[in-house]
């Protein structure tokens, strides 16, 4: 069996890690061995904080939603219950922004959640 050098893939590997430690401080963009712990740290990093970030917009949404239901005489449960029973189908990132941009708008769709809670 033929004797297989990793010369290339192995290069490929190292100047992909090293293009990614470029903007790190001193050694660990130029050392081999510190720039590739600081790479794949990084790595782990961003991997779990793609995950945190949806948590957090989701608990931002929430938030300005209650603020917004407050102004309208519920709170955000049930709020949410209410367009639940009216059959009104909106995520929580567009009734945010109905909430910051059009007051006027969310305001309609409280009176909606008012009245399937009054309803039901």
């Amino acid at each position: 069996m033929p004797r297989v050098k990793s010369n290339v893939a192995r290069l490929k590997r190292k100047k992909q890690v090293m293009k990614a430690a470029r903007g790190a401080f001193g050694g660990r963009s130029k050392l081999w061995k510190a720039a590739k712990e600081t790479v794949e740290r990084g790595w782990v990093y961003a991997y779990r904080d793609r995950k945190n970030k949806k948590r957090e917009f989701r608990r931002l949404w929430i938030v300005r939603i209650n603020a917004a239901a407050h102004q309208n005489a519920l709170n955000y449960n049930a709020f949410m219950n209410g367009l639940r029973k009216a059959g009104i189908e909106v995520d929580r990132k567009m009734l945010a922004d109905i909430a910051v941009r059009d007051p006027a708008a969310f305001t309609a769709l409280a009176d909606q959640a008012k009245k399937a809670l009054a309803a039901a």
